[in-house]
């Protein structure tokens, strides 16, 4: 895994959608950012959907309110990502059920920054 796309990767600095992000570019993982309005986030050029970065992701990673991720599991079945993660504090039944049902690796209330840092996950180079 080496490309994530951050669905809600925030361009303010204080908040976690921008820090995870940061810290997983930090690990060597190029990070695509996914903003409704932003034209540019990390220094990485943002798309406001999955289906508009028009390149495969190894992972999508969502920053968004649970009752989006539905929507969110069903673009990244879309675009034909291996696997979805739901950030700490978020959760859907109904995301599960699409990304699994569709094959996809799903992990759900877990922080991917935490993890990289944990396990001393880096990219592969």
């Amino acid at each position: 895994m080496r490309t994530i796309a951050v669905v809600g990767c925030s361009t303010q600095p204080h908040k976690a959608a921008h820090r995870i992000p940061a810290i997983l570019q930090a690990a060597g993982y190029r990070v695509i950012p996914v903003h409704r309005t932003a034209s540019q986030i990390l220094s990485e050029p943002a798309y406001p959907t999955l289906a508009d970065i028009g390149q495969p992701v190894d992972l999508v990673n969502v920053f968004r309110p649970s009752a989006e991720c539905a929507g969110v599991a069903r673009q990244a079945v879309d675009v034909g990502a291996p696997a979805l993660w739901l950030q700490l504090g978020i959760s859907s039944p109904e995301a599960r059920r699409i990304a699994e049902g569709a094959g996809m690796d799903y992990v759900e209330n877990d922080c991917t920054g935490a993890r990289v840092q944990a396990w001393g996950l880096c990219a592969p180079q």
